[in-house]
């Protein structure tokens, strides 16, 4: 392969490197997608993602045939471009601290790479680290591993993403800012040029520091948003034992005042997905280590854990005793558009029924296969969720996916056992279900 001043590597193709790759690969950028996993490569080379994520696929496909992204497990390719992201994962350790081994390896092996190369090479570290690690950790080893000298033909960026799953590639597509943390000025201005590059013709805000502050405003950014989500759902415990309360109405009350914005304020069974829970734990550990008690965030984590409690609650009200009652549940992803069940509210919900002897049945239209490799052997797996619903004591909806919003009152009816409903998501009309015994997350009873 020729050198290429617009060719690019990605180190790491998970959500957040395919994503990236993909998109930028239509800006007719060529870009190089490196991974340790065959299997992943081999299925990437025919145009097939390991996960679901709206529009993927097809922007994929279209890559391909346009030959401007390639695949390999080939980490010495990274030499062949002047730019490498490095997107591998930044798994918990048993302590919740952020273990970086992937991290070190990737650098490692990409200074080793780049070993001899007489060009400037830039590393852009675009997984979610500590702040401090780019400099501290990424920097030293990189600077060994490649015999070259920052400054020196090798440039060092932070450049931490701000994607939602289920919206990634929109997101890409048109961020709502991009963060550089660059560790000397000519870095900064490789990393702007190739974005300026990526999104010609659009101007998107930019922040452009340190690298340390580029990785904490990606803690804050999970942080804040997570303790949002914990803000409402504390609210929403509070309405549940209200008479006529509602935090839907509270939500949209809040929402409407600017200094707080309506984002983030839907009440529910709790935050769930890779990268929350993952980040608090990881970023308490990190403030524990420099000498600090993140009160505030411990709580935010309390409650998203104890909110799965809250659901089954609603339950238990419903049906007394679990034991050998049979409870839908219907929807497994931790939010719509994605097969993603990592650390979904949905995953405690069923560990607490199985722990109450509850026989639970189970459906998800994505997520089936990603639940059934983590879910215990007792959960049975409906194909739809008609079958998944028949002869149920009790449905409780924990993914907002548009099927379930349609569900009609008349239909379940005629194949529940029972008319027991319990809204985790809030996305029925309470006043449809009149007939059914419906209760849901943030809703006082009524009076009469």
């Amino acid at each position: 392969m020729g050198r290429d001043s617009t060719k690019i590597s990605f180190v790491g193709l998970g959500y957040v490197g395919l994503c990236t790759a993909t998109v930028f690969a239509t800006k007719g950028i060529q870009v190089t997608g490196i991974d340790i996993d065959t299997e992943r490569i081999q299925k990437l080379t025919k145009g097939e993602p390991p996960f679901h994520e709206p529009g993927l696929e097809p922007m994929l496909k279209t890559a391909i045939k346009k030959k401007t992204i390639e695949f390999t497990t080939d980490i010495r390719s990274v030499a062949d471009g002047s730019t490498t992201f490095v997107t591998v994962g930044t798994p918990s350790n048993e302590d919740g601290s952020i273990n970086l081994s992937y991290v070190k390896k990737a650098t490692e092996d990409i200074g080793s790479a780049i070993r001899g190369k007489n060009s400037y090479e830039l590393i852009v570290v675009k997984s979610t680290v500590v702040p401090g690690t780019a400099i501290r950790v990424v920097k030293p080893i990189l600077e060994s591993s490649s015999g070259k000298t920052l400054g020196d033909n090798l440039g060092l960026c932070s450049n931490p993403e701000f994607l939602a799953e289920g919206a990634a590639i929109k997101g890409t597509l048109k961020p709502d800012k991009i963060v550089i943390g660059a560790a000397d000025e000519k870095s900064g201005a490789a990393l702007s040029k190739l974005y300026r590059r990526v999104y010609s013709g659009n101007k998107f805000p930019t922040i452009m520091t340190n690298p340390t502050t580029a990785e904490t405003i990606k803690y804050a950014s999970n942080t804040f948003l997570a303790t949002r989500v914990s803000t409402i759902n504390t609210i929403a415990n509070v309405c549940q034992r209200l008479p006529e309360a509602d935090v839907e109405t509270v939500s949209r009350a809040l929402g409407l005042d600017p200094r707080i914005g309506p984002l983030y304020l839907k009440a529910g069974p709790g935050y769930g997905g890779s990268c929350f829970h993952k980040d608090l734990q990881a970023f308490i550990a990190f403030s524990h280590s420099i000498d600090y008690d993140p009160v505030l965030l411990s709580a935010v984590e309390e409650v998203n854990q104890r909110q799965a409690e809250e659901v089954l609650k609603l339950c238990e009200k419903l049906l007394g005793s679990l034991a050998d009652r049979r409870v839908s549940v219907l929807g497994l992803a931790f939010k719509k558009d994605t097969d993603d069940v990592r650390e979904a509210a949905s995953l405690r919900v069923i560990d607490q029924l199985v722990k109450k002897n509850a026989r639970v049945s189970a459906y998800d239209p994505m997520a089936i296969e990603t639940a059934r490799r983590v879910l215990p052997g007792t959960v049975e797996f409906a194909k739809d969720y008609k079958s998944c619903l028949a002869g149920s004591d009790c449905c409780i909806l924990m993914t907002e996916w548009d099927e379930f919003r349609r569900l009609k009152p008349s239909l379940l009816k005629s194949i529940m056992k029972s008319p027991n409903i319990v809204d985790a998501r809030r996305i029925l009309d309470a006043d449809d279900f009149r007939e059914f015994n419906y209760l849901a997350v943030g809703l006082g009873a009524p009076t009469s």
